[in-house]
């Protein structure tokens, strides 16, 4: 690492009124090591990716996320096929990504993990679908994509309310989703050219999200160059609870009318139902995207991040699940 751009959004995450101090803490630690490296503020999301790749241009080696899953997701869109490495600075109100890479929380500790770290050439999902303002979008993503009750619930989650409870707007917003959202079935199209009805489609790629959800999509991984789908084949909401606490608690419950499978590719449209029924939201690592129609996939080779040198071993040691995981379908 020779030069550095450090990226963070001022208003996102835990420790807002500490923002400028963590950046700073951080700087310290890349500076006293010999690296050029320089703080900058997003300018929004639709900006952060465009800093990233004028990071880039000016000779960055390595671009720096300081914020949660959202930030990264806004800075990734920016470094896909480039030269550069993505660190990360764990700052957000949540840092999935972070967990999984087994990133110390504390900004300076961060930044020495990212000076000790090898780089690893990793696969991102991408996700084309309809942009709520029409047109197309596509965004790549890292951690997760979701299509049906979680995008939902994104759409509706007050970004003050996010921005003054953090972790606690999340699991408010979810309980009140989970209690009256009416499901809106919709199709999956399948790489193996099956087709599926389902009220819920998460393409997930990471391992350990931390927090409540834990090991959300047990065989998902950074380290493959699939999805792991999970399939959401029931408008059951005790199904869904049921799910969530499954992987908080750890187990391997069989949840009727759910289905994990590994895969590259999934389409996903609407049911026609003549029942007015509104748009089916689609969100990438947490960030609202658009609605169906969507289509998700692979892009192999797609960007170098900074990972702790024991990461590939600890995610290889991790016991192997089948590749589908079948339940009941529709309930």
């Amino acid at each position: 690492m020779r030069k550095a751009a450090l990226l963070y959004n001022p208003l996102s995450g835990r420790r807002r009124e500490r923002r400028v101090a963590d950046v700073e803490a951080a700087l310290a630690v890349l500076r006293a090591a010999g690296v050029e490296a320089d703080a900058f503020p997003t300018r929004g999301t639709a900006r952060a990716g465009e800093q990233a790749r004028q990071a880039v241009t000016g000779g960055c080696d390595t671009v720096f996320a300081c914020g949660g899953d959202g930030t990264i997701h806004d800075v990734v869109q920016g470094l896909v096929g480039t030269p550069a490495a993505l660190a990360v600075i764990p700052l957000g109100t949540a840092n999935s990504l972070a967990c999984d890479l087994g990133l110390p929380v504390d900004p300076a500790a961060a930044a020495h993990a990212a000076l000790e770290a090898q780089p690893l050439r990793i696969a991102l999902g991408k996700i084309e679908c309809t942009g709520l303002a029409g047109g197309r979008v596509s965004r790549y993503f890292t951690v997760a994509a979701g299509i049906g009750a979680d995008a939902y619930l994104f759409n509706k989650l007050p970004t003050r309310a996010k921005v003054r409870f953090g972790m606690l707007a999340y699991v408010a917003k979810a309980i009140q989703v989970w209690l009256t959202l009416r499901m809106v079935p919709f199709a999956v199209d399948l790489a193996d050219s099956r087709s599926e009805k389902v009220t819920e489609l998460l393409a997930v790629r990471i391992t350990d999200f931390g927090s409540v959800l834990r090991e959300l999509a047990p065989g998902a991984s950074l380290l493959g160059n699939d999805l792991r789908l999970v399939l959401f084949k029931t408008a059951n909401r005790l199904s869904y609870l049921r799910y969530v606490l499954r992987g908080l608690a750890g187990a391997r419950w069989s949840v009727p009318g759910i289905e994990l499978l590994s895969s590259d590719h999934a389409a996903c449209r609407p049911i026609e139902t003549g029942e007015g029924t509104g748009p089916v939201y689609v969100e990438a690592d947490g960030e609202l995207v658009g609605r169906l129609p969507a289509e998700i996939s692979m892009v192999p080779d797609a960007l170098t991040i900074l990972a702790p040198g024991d990461f590939a071993t600890r995610r290889r040691s991790c016991e192997s699940v089948p590749s589908s995981q079948s339940f009941s379908g529709w309930g």
